[in-house]
């Protein structure tokens, strides 16, 4: 049965589910074992969480820089973002009722649409090849 409302416990079942799946995939799922070794997940799904809790919930317990996060990540690109953003709304529409998917659906594009143009646009940059 879907979850009928946005919830600690279902926000927490659902990021628990759509992060095992980020973990499995065939590309993303290398650049975060890159990135957070076996031992580091749960302290890394608490800070997720945690974003998310706050995002969401509006419960002000995410401290951090996402920005900041994944600046240092290297090798990761658009396509990175587009499947992570393919990941969530799969299991979004899997875990809640389609309202509620699609609020938080929403908010994951913009969020994802905001990190991409801080990562991937560069003005200076204009017109300069590699």
């Amino acid at each position: 049965m879907k979850q009928a409302e946005l919830t600690e416990t279902a926000l927490a079942a659902f990021l628990d589910a759509f992060y095992a799946r980020v973990r499995r995939d065939p590309l993303i799922g290398p650049v975060f074992a890159g990135k957070i070794p076996d031992e580091a997940w749960p302290r890394h799904l608490a800070t997720i969480h945690d974003f998310w809790s706050s995002v969401l919930l509006k419960t002000g317990r995410y401290k951090g820089n996402p920005f900041a996060r994944h600046l240092g990540i290297a090798g990761i690109d658009p396509a990175h973002f587009a499947r992570w953003l393919g990941l969530f709304e799969e299991t979004a529409t899997e875990v809640f009722v389609p309202e509620i998917a699609l609020e938080i659906v929403e908010r994951a594009h913009r969020i994802g649409d905001s990190l991409k143009a801080g990562l991937f646009f560069r003005p200076d940059m204009r017109g300069v090849r590699p």
